[in-house]
């Protein structure tokens, strides 16, 4: 089978749960499953290892834990792809998601393996956990709180443990407009009116999770519209120094 075959075999296995919920859900997630490259790169090149608790902020209708769920059930079966990463066996979601209507159909659709929170990543106290995902999420809050989040978030990755950010780049404005619109309208559509959107550059990104004491790389990650979106991978060292607040480090420089 090849990578693509694979790869549609588990979007299929992961978007059809959502007909338990509603025909928008299934075919929400067939499409973003199939055209958004970034959840076939995560487990491809294994950004979540085996046995990791991931936190999930801004979950939506749970579509990682949908796809990590259908992953590991190919890996069980002896179908996971030899040159791919190993697969995340026992790694488990907990998805964080202030819409109560997309928190019922994750539930709906993933009912074992993971757990959701019908919650603002604002105003939760992060538990423990190995990796942390932010996809497609930071830009709908201030950036006052983008930083307070990822200091909390910061603060509850063991060490070793990872930040995965899918995040606009603002250094490409024509691009990271068009994003930014299409985003406006998902809010109005999700009845969150057509509020303000807050991004960064990818070096205004990079400074902020460097001052928090990651380890940063990024990459281009688009779907197939002309966005200019970045995959950051942010690690901790397995030692890892007192963190220094961003107030601190501004004066000491």
């Amino acid at each position: 089978m090849t990578d693509d075959a694979f790869w549609q075999s588990l979007v299929d296995a992961a978007s059809a749960p959502y007909r338990r919920a509603d025909g928008h859900a299934h075919r929400f997630a067939r499409a973003k499953l199939g055209n958004d490259r970034m959840f076939r790169h995560v487990l491809q090149h294994g950004l979540v290892p085996p046995g990791a608790a991931v936190l999930d902020l801004g979950c939506g209708q749970g579509l990682f834990a949908s796809v990590l769920h259908a992953a590991l059930e190919a890996a069980r079966e002896g179908r996971w792809p030899a040159h791919w990463a190993p697969p995340p066996m026992g790694a488990h979601v907990t998805g964080v998601d202030p819409l109560a209507h997309d928190i019922a159909r994750a539930q709906l659709a993933v009912p074992n393996g993971a757990t959701f929170i019908h919650g603002d990543m604002r105003r939760i106290e992060p538990p423990p956990c190995d990796v942390a995902l932010f996809f497609d999420t930071l830009h709908y809050i201030s950036r006052a709180e983008q930083d307070a989040v990822l200091a909390r978030v910061r603060a509850a990755l063991r060490p070793g443990g990872t930040l995965l950010l899918r995040v606009g780049d603002a250094s490409a404005p024509l691009r990271f407009a068009y994003g930014l619109w299409i985003d406006r309208f998902t809010m109005l559509l999700h009845g969150g009116g057509f509020g303000r959107l807050t991004g960064r550059t990818r070096e205004g990104w990079c400074a902020t999770l460097e001052l928090l004491g990651f380890e940063v790389a990024t990459l281009p990650m688009n779907g197939r519209k002309p966005f200019a979106n970045l995959l950051i991978v942010a690690r901790l060292p397995v030692t890892v120094r007192p963190q220094t607040s961003r107030v601190e480090a501004v004066t000491a420089s």
